[in-house]
């Protein structure tokens, strides 16, 4: 096997020293851009290859974070994963990721793995029944949390997320002022901090309007496209007849606008329908959605940026840090029209 080249290789290649070829390796500001980038071309045409177990026990760090998440082909999961990336990218950290699909013991295993890796940190969207204990586990291991999407009470850490009782009542509040008075909430669950936010919304949005809370009204439980769409059939059954839904996030939306499609009626005319997390799909709907902005991409930015803020020494403030939602008013939704 041919012989691995070493930093004192680069080193007698260009004439520098060996502590000159390492610091642009990892990018310091304290080597010129310019000799930085001539080291690393070098350094590719040599064939070296950086040694991260190395580097490690030299620094107490390993470059590596883990991100889990629910499921990241959700792509408001993907969204915010991007953002991550792109913000540990700058500080030459990588990442490692898996998804739980809210299984406790799938997540356990996880962040006991990071800890035999010696990760850096963790990111996370804590798995539906997490007991506090998994939580601080990292913490009390000396590899920081940040959580991402989802809170839990009783845990104290940086949390971000955005808004979402406030971002459901930007919905219900379109709706109503659309002359909607009969309004569905269509997916989520009670058993996560965003399923129970994004219901009171709804509910104080009607409240505040005066409208009748009628629990009838709301069919839980969907959350992807199959789901929206196998719940049109429940939706257009409803006893009292719904002119509009507002609906747990775009997936949902989108598979109850084909759904109703299937049924004969005209989304966005004869039945006003709203997304959430205004994913890069819902414009290209058809019709467009009507939807609310989450900010995933500065939820993902801000909490990469918090870990790396904690692995440099400072601290962001525990607690829940709230992104403002914004509404997307498309095509999806329209003046309530009276039913023949």
């Amino acid at each position: 096997m041919a012989q691995k080249v070493k930093l004192s290789t680069i080193a007698e290649s260009l004439g520098l020293s060996t502590a000159t070829i390492s610091l642009a390796l990892r990018d310091s500001p304290l080597v010129a851009s310019d000799t930085r980038e001539k080291i690393k071309e070098q350094a590719r045409a040599l064939g070296y290859i950086y040694n991260r177990r190395a580097a490690s026990l030299r620094t107490s760090r390993s470059g590596i974070v883990g991100v889990v998440f629910h499921d990241v082909m959700n792509p408001f999961y993907g969204e915010i994963l991007k953002a991550i990336e792109s913000e540990l990218d700058r500080s030459r950290q990588t990442f490692i990721l898996s998804n739980h699909y809210d299984s406790v013991e799938k997540q356990r295993t996880f962040i006991e793995t990071l800890l035999q890796l010696g990760s850096d940190g963790i990111i996370m969207s804590p798995a539906i029944g997490t007991p506090i204990e998994d939580m601080t586990l990292a913490e009390e291991n000396g590899m920081p949390a940040i959580l991402v999407a989802r809170s839990m009470e009783g845990v104290d850490m940086p949390t971000y997320r955005g808004d979402d009782s406030y971002g459901i009542s930007l919905a219900t509040n379109h709706l109503i002022s659309l002359g909607h008075r009969v309004i569905a909430m269509v997916g989520g669950t009670d058993q996560t901090s965003t399923g129970r936010d994004r219901y009171q919304g709804y509910v104080n949005a009607l409240r505040k309007a005066g409208i009748e809370v009628d629990p009838n009204l709301r069919i839980p439980g969907p959350r992807s496209k199959q789901g929206g769409f196998e719940a049109a059939l429940n939706f257009l059954s409803l006893p009292q007849k719904p002119t509009a839904a507002v609906c747990w996030n775009d997936l949902v939306a989108i598979g109850l606008m084909n759904g109703i499609s299937r049924a004969g009626l005209v989304p966005g005319v004869d039945v006003s329908v709203t997304g959430y997390d205004d994913l890069e799909e819902a414009a290209i709907a058809t019709p467009a959605l009507t939807t609310v902005s989450n900010g995933q991409a500065e939820v993902g930015r801000l909490a990469a940026r918090a870990l790396l803020d904690r692995l440099a020494g400072s601290h962001e403030p525990d607690g829940v840090h709230l992104i403002k939602p914004e509404m997307r008013i498309r095509q999806s939704t329209g003046p309530v029209r009276p039913r023949m």
